[in-house]
């Protein structure tokens, strides 16, 4: 598959336990599962997921969405992920995977209108363990309350936040989630900024969590912008046990072998990472 994806089980540093998964899909998904000795309480498991938009190109390879739907949506399911960002995503496969997943709601709007046209970056959550307190987003440009392309970005890019509530452990944090541009070096760069600059104005001292897919890797300028910020750790980095036996991209290739990680989980001071 075509598909980046990267996730985490995170926690609360006054809360008990939390649980990092990194998976790098192929066909299904290479897992690590949490250890049993992790207290559920308080426990986060947040992922990154980029499913890779429908396009006519794909499905002439055989990688149609409507190939790839039920293997995705399975495997969010299995791994139980509950709350987690994800790219790419159009309209009709966002009622795909709300069909599949009767468990989850989301935010979000498409980033050529700001109603349904374009891709969205949405926020799926679990109803049962998170209450939406208010939501919003912002386009990644010079102007942000309105569809538009922003400095030498080659679309419109959006970013989607949440603010929430855990029913379980009563804490309250935001979540952030965009798609960063894949041709523009200074729209990354200017995005990378926005964002950070939002999360001071909007949270205050308030947890966050940032997910995306930032087209950069880890050796990047724009990702030390965020990862060197003294705001935002890259939980890849802070986690005490890592597993990840590829990157986060594979372009439809599962023999494909690299170390770049496009795809990051950045988090507050006010999580820990175990895993």
């Amino acid at each position: 598959m075509n598909i980046d994806n990267y996730t985490t089980q995170i926690v609360y540093k006054q809360r008990i336990k939390m649980i990092k998964r990194v998976l790098n899909l192929l066909l299904i998904a290479l897992v690590l599962v949490a250890s049993n000795a992790c207290s559920s309480k308080g426990e986060i498991t947040v992922a990154s997921y980029n499913v890779r938009y429908d396009n006519r190109g794909d499905a002439e390879r055989g990688n149609a969405w409507e190939n790839r739907h039920s293997i995705i949506t399975g495997l969010i399911r299995f791994n139980d992920f509950e709350i987690f960002g994800t790219q790419e995503v159009l309209d009709h496969m966002l009622k795909d995977m709300l069909a599949d997943l009767p468990d989850y709601s989301y935010i979000d709007v498409g980033r050529d209108d700001g109603k349904t046209k374009g891709e969205y970056a949405p926020i799926f959550y679990k109803t049962s363990r998170f209450e939406l307190l208010n939501s919003g987003n912002f386009w990644l440009s010079e102007e942000t309350e309105f569809p538009n392309k922003g400095w030498d970005a080659a679309l419109p890019r959006i970013c989607t936040r949440g603010e929430f509530k855990d029913k379980k452990s009563k804490l309250r944090f935001y979540f952030f989630n965009l798609h960063m541009d894949h041709v523009g070096v200074q729209a990354r760069s200017e995005s990378s900024k926005l964002v950070l600059r939002k999360i001071k104005e909007m949270c205050g001292n308030r947890p966050v969590i940032l997910t995306g897919d930032f087209n950069v890797d880890q050796n990047n300028n724009n990702y030390q912008l965020l990862a060197e910020s003294e705001i935002l750790n890259d939980s890849f980095d802070i986690a005490k046990m890592r597993y990840a036996l590829n990157g986060t991209f594979n372009a439809f290739d599962p023999n494909l072998k690299t170390e770049s990680r496009i795809d990051h989980i950045f988090v507050t001071n006010d999580f820990t990472v175990e895993k």
